[in-house]
């Protein structure tokens, strides 16, 4: 098979995965959210009478049965019109894809300062693994992974906010109001991308290559930086889809911690409010854009990697 044909291949599969995924989270989460309560009772506050309750409840179709309410949701996925949010009146899916936005800014902020830290550091750990100052900094690394995000972003806040005075804290203010957030974010993913590089890169130089450089001269940068760290990046290449997953169901807890206006606050303000529609359409976007960054990360890495294109033509 040619590389094209692979790359083909590869997208194939992953569309009727992506189907399969989509139908299975929005079915379970079309029954989850009706366990949940009566959105109708919800909307008309808890001193409305039955009547006003029925009319909200017949507004919305929620008066339907459950198996009609459920074969027009599966439309509306189909048709990508999962209707008006029950609060705003906005449509569901322009609310959601309007406040995506400033969710994704943070993420790749985060996924910059990851790639930053992580690279000179896992370098750094991987080149020669078993010296004691690397030994105790792959200590620290470890401890620093089992520190909960929300814990880091509190603490940057005393720091910079209430104590120095250097940064703003709430909401989306220009780039002052960016740093904490993403240095919150990148908390969750620097240790485990530093662990993995340096796994990698240590890897890297007990290989035949690396012993054939150093033999014609090579120094010790050279072999670092033009000959393990660039195969030790190929590896880590795969860890990157995970991250974005990661970082989507981070940004839950440090939208909430900073008011930043994304997609997480969204979230979880339309689950309190049992707002279907809006929590239907936005699970749908974030399952649909973690599996795609998964299936680009793994055409990437199809690219990208000889070896990998070499089994694929087997």
């Amino acid at each position: 098979m040619t590389g094209g044909g692979s790359v083909l291949g590869v997208l194939a599969k992953r569309a009727g995965e992506l189907a399969i995924l989509l139908f299975a989270i929005t079915t379970l989460l079309f029954f989850l959210l009706r366990l949940g309560g009566d959105p109708a009772a919800v909307l008309a506050g808890e001193e409305a009478d039955p009547d006003q309750v029925a009319l909200i409840s017949a507004r919305y179709g929620l008066d339907q049965p459950l198996w009609w309410q459920y074969l027009r949701y599966l439309v509306s996925i189909v048709t990508l019109d999962f209707g008006e949010s029950l609060r705003g009146g906005q449509a569901a899916l322009t609310l959601v894809l309007d406040r995506l936005g400033s969710t994704l800014l943070l993420a790749f902020l985060a996924l910059a300062i990851t790639a930053a830290l992580s690279i000179p550091i896992g370098a750094w750990l991987g080149f020669r693994p078993d010296r004691g100052d690397r030994r105790a900094a792959n200590a620290l690394v470890f401890i620093l992974q089992g520190i909960p995000g929300y814990i880091v972003g509190l603490l940057l806040i005393q720091l910079f906010v209430v104590e120095l005075r250097w940064l703003t804290s709430i909401g989306n203010q220009g780039v002052s109001s960016w740093i904490l957030p993403s240095l919150t974010l990148a908390s969750f993913l620097v240790p485990k991308m530093v662990r993995v590089l340096a796994a990698n890169v240590a890897e890297a130089m007990r290989e035949d290559y690396i012993r054939t450089a150093r033999a014609t001269g090579a120094s010790d940068v050279e072999l670092l930086f033009r000959h393990a760290l660039p195969n030790a990046l190929l590896g880590a290449t795969a860890l990157i889809g995970t991250q974005f997953a990661f970082l989507m169901s981070g940004s839950l807890i440090t939208e909430w911690i900073f008011a930043w206006p994304g997609f997480g606050a969204l979230l979880v303000a339309s689950v309190e409010q049992l707002d279907f529609p809006v929590v239907q359409a936005a699970v749908f976007v974030i399952a649909g854009l973690v599996f795609l960054v998964n299936a680009g990360t793994d055409i990437l890495f199809r690219v990208i990697d000889p070896r990998v294109r070499a089994g694929a033509t087997r």
